[in-house]
């Protein structure tokens, strides 16, 4: 009608976000899933040179299904993204703006300094994800708050050093999953995954998801995982919506106390959402609504939800930021625990 525009500015918009039901069952997997080991800020699982290769700060370390740990490279500042290709070259990004390919720096654009996510095709191209265009990765929260939408994704061509803009305008593009067409991308603050391709618009494949995306790695069938680091709540969406209040909790309130997703929650008693709801007698309920959450989705090859893997708001493998599949089992990054953890991917249905 006509008079909704007008009626909008007094009754307000209805905050809501999709339940957890259907592919986003809860349950409590995550948790259930053996620990291979505790790392600091543990990211970036992949498999490299037939090894299970994760990031942990500033190291790069292979780590076997026992446990036991390698460092292969270690850096001047925290690793922020890997990728390698079918060749074997390894592709590094650090927080603080470098490239590492083969262990040669590439020169970058100014415009490209929070990488969040590297791919190779299988021609051998590079895809590179920059979430924002004026923070570090690791100020993820700040763009959230801020409503940013300057990402933007990158193509470096085979035999080629100068990275090519594909698609700008992006609100932080966190995951990548290249093919011969082109590349999915989990855009974080827009809750989806979109196509990109060489030519044509930018397609939605899976909308309105219950957290923020993260990164995508390939199933041995065929289909994808996606790892979601952080919930969606109402109050958190209602709080975008404040644009005044936000403005003055980003100057006043130190980020880690924000009403703001978090990789981890629970630490320290000035952090918001901790009445009502939340807990009864001193028991956490684990449908309480949650500034952190484990959340791990199994997509099929048209990347559609087929099923996934929890770890609620009363458990603590949360932050989960990346996954790898190799030799059979699921390997998981919960870096807000610090905890690499794996199942059988038989086990995942």
């Amino acid at each position: 009608m006509i008079f909704d525009p007008i009626l909008d500015l007094f009754r307000g918009k209805a905050v809501t976000i999709p339940p957890l039901d259907g592919a986003f069952r809860p349950n409590q997997a995550l948790d259930d899933a053996p620990l291979i080991a505790t790392l600091p800020d543990v990211d970036n699982a992949l498999v490299h040179d037939g090894r299970l290769v994760v990031s942990s700060g500033r190291k790069l370390l292979s780590i076997s299904s026992t446990g036991q740990q390698e460092v292969l490279q270690e850096f001047d500042a925290e690793i922020c993204a890997t990728a390698a290709s079918a060749s074997g070259t390894l592709a590094i990004a650090l927080v603080s703006g470098s490239l590492v390919l083969d262990r040669e720096a590439l020169p970058l654009p100014k415009e490209i300094r929070c990488i969040t996510a590297l791919a190779f095709a299988p021609d051998g191209a590079l895809w590179l994800a920059n979430g924002a265009d004026r923070i570090a990765p690791d100020q993820w929260a700040r763009d959230l708050m801020s409503k940013g939408r300057s990402g933007s994704v990158w193509k470096i061509e085979p035999g080629s050093r100068a990275p090519r803009k594909v698609a700008g305008g992006l609100a932080f593009p966190y995951g990548l999953l290249a093919n011969s067409d082109g590349v999915a991308v989990s855009e974080a603050w827009h809750h989806r995954i979109v196509r990109i391709s060489a030519s044509g618009p930018i397609e939605t494949v899976v909308d309105n998801l219950p957290g923020y995306p993260a990164r995508l790695s390939q199933t041995a069938d065929g289909g994808a995982w996606l790892s979601i680091f952080a919930p969606r709540n109402r109050l958190i969406e209602f709080v975008l919506q404040e644009q005044r209040y936000r403005e003055d909790m980003m100057a006043s309130v130190p980020p880690e106390f924000w009403i703001a997703p978090s990789l981890s929650s629970g630490t320290s008693f000035l952090e918001p959402l901790q009445c009502g709801g939340i807990k009864t007698m001193g028991i956490h309920k684990p449908w309480s609504p949650s500034r952190s959450y484990g959340l791990v989705v199994k997509l099929d090859a048209r990347l559609q939800p087929l099923s996934s893997l929890h770890s609620r708001a009363d458990g603590i493998r949360h932050g989960t930021t990346s996954v790898a599949e190799h030799e059979g089992r699921l390997f998981i990054t919960c870096k807000g625990a610090g905890m690499l953890v794996s199942m059988d991917v038989a086990e995942v249905r």
